[in-house]
């Protein structure tokens, strides 16, 4: 026959078991409340935009990349995401005059930027010399990686042009030129899996050629 006290002992240790079962129980729908609350609060800011030419006046999450804004804003999926961690330079832009991974940039760091995508280069009736050249020396391939790399090879012109040094440049006081070292150099962040590279440098020395920017 069971003692007293072993009862109230037993008794205690099933009321004290439940309760934290239940606390247990309840904790994941509380954390779950918690986060859902979490989720709707979005602050946005205000960003403007001036996207090849035409202006945007958008209300962003701070956290949203110029990348995301393009593609799921501002509906230009010409630029792509590739690796998303600024490695491949498919998602190249520009912006302010200068190239940059459109994925590495928060949107709300171009308030009241120019950019430019390889929407505003050129249209389809009116190709953009580097775009044009693109084709006639096949340098496009598979097309994943060719709107990063045209607006790079853009950038990269007009970079020599500026006199801007690169790496590879023995003399960085001298002004540079277009040589195909000192290009290939400039467009090594654009990494093009079909392997085109030697294509494409064949249409930016054409169009280099065309403009006066050469040795």
């Amino acid at each position: 026959m069971m003692e007293k006290g072993e009862f109230d002992m037993s008794r205690r240790s099933v009321l004290a078991g439940g309760a934290a079962t239940t606390a247990w129980a309840a904790a994941p729908a509380a954390a779950s409340a918690q986060a859902a609350n979490r989720s709707t609060v979005s602050p946005k800011l205000p960003v403007r935009l001036t996207v090849n030419g035409q202006k945007h006046d958008l209300s962003l999450d701070p956290r949203t990349t110029l990348l995301d804004t393009l593609r799921e804003h501002l509906h230009l999926t010409g630029t792509k995401k590739g690796c998303d961690h600024g490695q491949c330079g498919a998602c190249t832009v520009i912006a302010g005059g200068v190239r940059i991974n459109s994925c590495l940039s928060l949107a709300v760091q171009h308030d009241g930027h120019d950019i430019t995508t390889i929407e505003g280069l050129g249209t389809p009736d009116k190709l953009h010399p580097m775009q044009a050249a693109f084709i006639k020396h096949d340098g496009y391939q598979c097309g994943y990686c060719t709107p990063g790399q045209i607006c790079s090879a853009v950038s990269v012109l007009d970079e020599i042009r500026r006199g801007v040094p690169s790496h590879v440049q023995a003399d960085v006081a001298a002004t540079p030129q277009a040589t195909n070292i000192e290009m290939r150099e400039r467009m090594s962040g654009n990494i093009c899996r079909c392997g085109a590279y030697s294509n494409i440098a064949e249409a930016m020395a054409e169009v280099a050629g065309n403009t006066g920017t050469g040795a």
